[in-house]
């Protein structure tokens, strides 16, 4: 469940787990996971916190933000997120408004859109409003 505060601004934490499996050389499937801590804020904030729940496939946009502080012992403590700006949930589950594209800007400026079509909701950070692919030549199956 993520963890949600409100500083005059909603913000949540969240912990999202990526997977990768491949075949190494011997023939034996290997599988690993990687946790990533996510910070969102605002209305990806009240979204994040509205329509996921554990188990949620999303896709994400945004910047690496690392941290470090000293905990009573002494110790050093070191902590990278990702400060989210994009955020798609990809698994329909009946809720709220087929897609929903949430534009926002400088402050709290925002904008927002539906669209009846599609099985995502998707909220886009000013980074996202660039064209995807055009032609189907581009799909090639890779990730980038």
């Amino acid at each position: 469940m993520p963890l949600v505060f409100t500083i005059r601004t909603q913000v949540v934490t969240a912990n999202l787990a990526t997977d990768d499996t491949w075949t190494d050389r011997q023939g034996t499937k290997r599988h690993r996971t990687e946790w990533h801590r996510l910070v969102l804020w605002r209305r990806l904030a009240e979204v994040a916190t509205q329509y996921l729940s554990k188990g949620s496939r999303i896709y994400i946009e945004g910047r690496l933000q690392s941290r470090s502080w000293e905990d009573d012992h002494g110790n050093r403590h070191y902590l990278t997120e990702v400060v989210v700006s994009d955020l798609r949930i990809l698994d329909g589950n009946g809720e709220g408004p087929a897609e929903l594209d949430l534009l926002y800007g400088q402050g709290d400026s925002m904008a927002m859109a539906m669209a009846s079509d599609g099985d995502a909701i998707e909220l886009a950070g000013p980074s996202a409003a660039s064209p995807g692919p055009s032609s189907a030549s581009d799909d090639d199956g890779l990730p980038f």
